[in-house]
């Protein structure tokens, strides 16, 4: 596995054990309320992952983008669709944006890798 998404994934996992680990109830809940968002309904996953995305994007979090960027991957989203997602993001973010696409189009390549 490529070192920015193993590396990427073990803090990930480690600092979620940590936070859970502590036994607060709104966190655990906001967890599983974040879970329960992604599942199939209406929308399928893989097009709520892409929405995650977007959103995640023009909110500038590259932790959710990473995020976000494997869980489509996962859902067999192509790179095409990937760069439309992209540019939906950088017309709604505006250019300040940019920064986070480029760290985003780091780590899809990576993913491609795998």
């Amino acid at each position: 596995m490529s070192d920015i998404v193993k590396d990427f994934n073990s803090y990930r996992s480690k600092m979620n054990e940590v936070l859970l680990s502590k036994d607060n109830l709104v966190l655990k809940r906001l967890f599983n309320l974040d879970a329960n968002t992604y599942a199939p309904g209406a929308l399928d996953g893989k097009t709520k992952e892409m929405l995650g995305l977007v959103a995640s994007m023009v909110l500038r979090c590259d932790d959710c983008i990473k995020y976000h960027l494997e869980k489509c991957h996962q859902a067999g989203t192509t790179t095409e669709q990937v760069y439309e997602i992209f540019a939906v993001a950088n017309i709604v973010g505006g250019t300040i944006v940019i920064p986070h696409t480029r760290r985003a189009a780091e780590f899809w390549e990576a993913l491609q890798k795998l």
